[in-house]
């Protein structure tokens, strides 16, 4: 993606990253050949979805001449500990807004975050804009300046990241000489789902798009939908995408949240297990368990159409492992 309107890319990640069939997981699953696109191979800092925002948030941070970097999330944020890392290969500092008070023991994501050096500020049970507009506030006023992104980087600079993947995809697809019918992917604060609807719509990838939902709740007060058809329209004017996004465009897989976000259930553990045990790969137990449940969920209910190739995105978090611990097992 090289035009004016969007903001350099400062190279932080391996691309592409691998795509590859499951071969164990499909004689599970006969009726259907599944495939696999390894975000969790990014190479940043234990890899993830978030480098391919992040390439983009920290290229337009960068331009305008930020020295600091403020993005918010869960204490097990993904999100927060590639940030962190990008930050680090930038020469930038980075402060993190998290949910929650300061544990006793650091671990997880949450540990890493702290091994590279972020400053983290505990919010309490919740992540209101005052203590954002504080932070940023306190740093403009002591020299800094800063950039500041939402959870999970889900703005339209960061869905751009998403844009670029799709065109990886395709090209990849097209070199392998295979078609997919569907991808799975979790979606949560919007920027990847945004991301795919704007690539395809450029780039003609042709899949169906199955977001699975992993928090209920949404966004504070607006939906999760909501959200992604605010960035998707934002980056259609920008891109110049001719064409509107319909609702049914943005339509997320329910019923595999109610637990809500972070909540270890049976369905989780299956899923890491299961993948870990047919193909040596981890899930984590936020995101991809979740959403590779709900894909195998969907599988056995004959959902997803019989006889389709089926594309898992694997969008990473395996460090969140060590922080459920023996709950896993």
């Amino acid at each position: 993606m090289t035009d004016h309107n969007t903001p350099p890319r400062f190279p932080l990640g391996f691309f592409p990253t691998p795509l590859h069939r499951l071969h164990r997981l499909s004689g599970r699953y006969p009726d259907y050949q599944l495939f696999i696109k390894r975000d969790d191979q990014t190479g940043l800092a234990s890899g993830g979805n978030k480098t391919r925002k992040l390439e983009f948030l920290v290229g337009e941070a960068l331009a305008q001449g930020c020295d600091t970097i403020v993005t918010a999330g869960a204490q097990q944020s993904n999100h927060c500990r590639q940030t962190a890392a990008a930050a680090n290969v930038a020469g930038m500092a980075c402060h993190l807004l998290v949910r929650g008070a300061e544990p006793k023991e650091y671990t997880g994501n949450l540990l890493l975050s702290k091994l590279l050096g972020a400053t983290i500020h505990f919010c309490g049970e919740e992540i209101r804009a005052e203590h954002s507009t504080a932070l940023l506030q306190e740093l403009r006023a002591s020299g800094r300046k800063p950039y500041h992104t939402p959870v999970g980087g889900s703005t339209l600079t960061g869905a751009l990241g998403f844009a670029e993947a799709a065109r990886e995809l395709k090209e990849q697809l097209e070199s392998m000489q295979l078609q997919m019918d569907y991808i799975v992917f979790a979606s949560c604060s919007g920027g990847t789902q945004a991301g795919l609807l704007l690539g395809k719509a450029l780039y003609g990838l042709e899949p169906s798009l199955l977001p699975v939902s992993i928090e209920k709740t949404g966004l504070g007060s607006q939906a999760l939908e909501e959200t992604v058809m605010a960035i998707a329209e934002e980056g259609r004017g920008r891109l110049g995408i001719g064409k509107a996004f319909d609702p049914e465009d943005l339509a997320l897989v329910r019923g595999y949240d109610e637990a809500g976000y972070g909540v270890l259930t049976r369905a989780e553990k299956e899923a890491i297990r299961e993948l870990a045990a047919l193909e040596g790969i981890f899930l984590d137990p936020v995101y991809t368990g979740r959403a590779f449940h709900a894909m195998t969920d969907m599988l056995r209910s004959g959902r997803i159409e019989p006889g389709s190739n089926v594309l898992f995105w694997h969008t990473g978090g395996l460090p969140a492992n060590f922080h459920y611990g023996n709950q896993l097992l």
